[in-house]
């Protein structure tokens, strides 16, 4: 007898023990993308894809997941397409999302960290869902949103059928090996649920970026291995030069959310901007904790007040 498709998904999906965890994390998402994954590519209709989609990934998906498809304008039009392809893509990035549970396991000890860190630490949740490779990680309010096609991959993950300049972001990106620097990835993206929120100057979203980088650093001990991290040490004076005459403006092509086709031919050199703009802060302060709730606190859509912090840390001032 032929099981109803709904049923067969239902089968199909794993109990998801770690939804009722203190840490509050989710990854049953995932599971129902695979199941639909395989439903969409068995379904010659392209109008029963998308509703193939939209029945048993998007509809029965956890608050996470819709709160990712609605920072990433993500459609179940969209997703459907993509299914069909990049087929290399997913069956190359597909075991790999089986890791979040493992790539989560420090999680608890490492907001223990946090909470020592920063006392007024407010909790958040964390939800593990595929999306259509726009974020391995974003967040909205208190919901910490991974995108796990891209924030659990490695090198062995397949970019060849991605369009161009998505699939040189993306192969530096893997690369990189972000799965085994998830713990810093949760964490990073954890300080922003902590964090106002910004609009404005190149000097708003570094700041608020490198203040994150930096404090998930610190509770984590890592940071990631983007080639951001080795251009920027030895090209800093370039840096800090390009940083002063643009920080004030809001074109942020050549520093965030960019593929390498920039001014300095590395994306995302503004995350490195924001980082040593924070470390500098941090390493002139005599209390940490004091310190780190500043930093956190810090009104991001000021642009005085951030004007402000960056003066304070004297790193516009070094040669």
């Amino acid at each position: 007898m032929r099981l109803p498709l709904p049923l067969m998904l239902a089968l199909l999906l794993p109990f998801d023990a770690s939804a009722a965890s203190p840490a509050q994390v989710r990854t049953d998402d995932i599971g129902r993308f695979w199941a639909t994954y395989d439903a969409v590519l068995a379904e010659p209709d392209a109008a029963q894809r998308v509703a193939l989609v939209r029945q048993h990934y998007i509809e029965p998906g956890s608050a996470g997941l819709h709160a990712l498809m609605k920072v990433r304008n993500y459609t179940a039009a969209e997703y459907a397409q993509a299914m069909l392809a990049w087929p290399r893509f997913w069956a190359s990035v597909r075991p790999l999302t089986a890791n979040a549970r493992q790539a989560s396991a420090t999680l608890e000890r490492d907001l223990a960290v946090f909470h020592k860190l920063y006392p007024a630490l407010r909790p958040a949740s964390i939800t593990y869902a595929v999306g259509v490779l726009r974020t391995g990680g974003t967040t909205l309010g208190d919901q910490v949103l991974i995108g796990a096609e891209m924030a659990l991959g490695d090198a062995s993950v397949d970019v060849s059928e991605l369009p161009e300049p998505l699939r040189s972001r993306l192969r530096a990106f893997y690369d990189s090996a972000p799965g085994a620097n998830n713990a810093q990835n949760n964490l990073h993206e954890y300080v922003h649920t902590q964090q106002r929120e910004t609009t404005g100057s190149l000097a708003q979203y570094a700041v608020r970026e490198g203040v994150a980088e930096y404090i998930a650093e610190r509770i984590s001990g890592r940071r990631p291995a983007l080639p951001l991290y080795t251009y920027g040490p030895l090209h800093e004076s370039e840096i800090r030069a390009r940083f002063r005459a643009e920080m004030d403006g809001d074109a942020l092509d050549n520093w965030l959310y960019n593929s390498a086709r920039n001014a300095f031919g590395v994306s995302d050199v503004g995350y490195y901007a924001g980082y040593r703009i924070a470390q500098e802060y941090m390493r002139q302060q005599p209390d940490e904790q004091v310190a780190i709730a500043r930093m956190i606190e810090l009104d991001y859509s000021d642009p005085v007040a951030v004007r402000g912090f960056i003066e304070a840390s004297g790193w516009l001032r070094q040669r």
